[in-house]
């Protein structure tokens, strides 16, 4: 079994997710708790860390079984084929997420030329998927996906 990336219509994610896992279907959608002002209030609001993609665990058998899922756009495709996103890199954002110092995510995508490698440390001058920043920076690289995820914490993690 393996992880991959759907694609779906705009605003979806958790409909898709929730219809995905009613039908059988493993799907993970991560989520994170915003505050959004309005001209009167300000309000707590849990949205999609990626907007428009839920990942799914499934059989390579079982791929076309998404598209009974209103919602569902197209697989994510990389090199042509679809993407399969390493169950690390699952686990790692589900452990950001439930992590209390980690206290902002910011998702954004690769642009050509982006050069990631450690500051610091016996792996100086090495490309990494995961790289410290700052003190209270980290960076994870979804290869598969083409984004990076930049992560603020509180307190080093270690």
């Amino acid at each position: 079994m393996n992880w991959y990336a759907l694609y779906t219509k705009s605003r979806w994610e958790k409909k898709v997710a929730k219809e995905l896992e009613e039908n059988g279907i493993e799907a993970y959608c991560p989520q994170v708790t915003e505050v959004r002002q309005w001209s009167d209030r300000k309000k707590k609001v849990i949205s999609p860390l990626f907007k428009s993609y839920v990942f799914v665990h499934l059989e390579e058998k079982d791929r076309s079984k998404v598209f009974d899922i209103p919602g569902v756009v197209q697989y994510l495709f990389w090199l042509g084929k679809p993407a399969v996103i390493r169950e690390v890199e699952i686990d790692t954002i589900k452990s950001w997420l439930e992590d209390e110092r980690v206290e902002e995510i910011e998702v954004s995508h690769l642009s050509p030329g982006d050069q990631l490698t450690i500051a610091k440390g016996s792996f100086q001058g090495k490309q990494a998927k995961i790289l410290q920043i700052g003190k209270k920076r980290l960076r994870l690289i979804l290869k598969n996906l083409g984004l990076v995820v930049n992560i603020k914490v509180s307190e080093v993690l270690e």
